[in-house]
């Protein structure tokens, strides 16, 4: 079984802590990870874009000028896509963007996402995290003593409304729950932010 370090707040060593191999030494399959952000990128579309074609324009409808003798093209309407106020050639319509992904390949991205972290040495496992008060300074020393300098993410066992109140204000750190951690939000930032609590449930839940 892997093994890491589990510091406290202030940043310092006082233990380690064992890993499932199932769940943090899964296998790295990139083209699954792919798969997978594509489609939670893809579901954030709205999909409500739209655009007017030809036949969908307001006027038009009468021979601009007569077919010869003008020297001019041959023109039928003046709601063409080459006119002014005419429709849109290949006009986007509304349209759905859902990629849809088996459920036991985004569980094998979130597996291989996790592993890829723990592989990296992006991964800071944390004994607990313990707030007087939901303050943003005390969240921003805990980041700092972790040697934090861009993005984190901060993953919580459970709802906790000190924690993600102190959080909100702390430019790069995203909060999340381990019923809603994702394989976009663990690739998208730099570090990986766990408690050791949140890692027990993971293994639980992800096993």
């Amino acid at each position: 079984m892997p093994k890491i370090a589990m510091l406290n707040q202030e940043g310092a060593k006082v233990g380690e802590i064992e890993l499932s191999e199932a769940i943090f030494a899964a296998p790295v399959n990139e083209s699954v990870l792919h798969l997978v952000v594509r489609s939670q990128l893809a579901a954030k579309r709205q999909g409500t874009q739209s655009a007017k074609t030809r036949g969908e324009v307001r006027g038009g409808g009468r021979k601009i000028y007569r077919q010869k003798g003008t020297g001019n093209a041959r023109h039928h309407g003046n709601r063409a896509p080459q006119f002014t106020h005419g429709g849109v050639v290949f006009a986007p319509k509304p349209r759905d963007y859902v990629v849809n992904v088996p459920k036991k390949v985004r569980r094998l991205a979130l597996k291989g996402a996790l592993t890829s972290k723990v592989n990296e040495n992006e991964m800071i496992v944390l004994d607990k995290i313990a707030l007087t008060a939901p303050k943003t300074r005390e969240v921003a020393a805990i980041m700092k003593n972790l040697g934090v300098t861009k993005t984190a993410l901060l993953v919580l066992a459970g709802p906790d409304d000190t924690i993600t109140r102190a959080s909100a204000n702390i430019a790069g750190l995203k909060t999340a729950y381990v019923n809603t951690i994702n394989v976009l939000d663990i690739l998208g930032n730099e570090k990986f932010i766990i408690t050791e609590e949140a890692v027990k449930l993971v293994e639980e839940v992800y096993a």
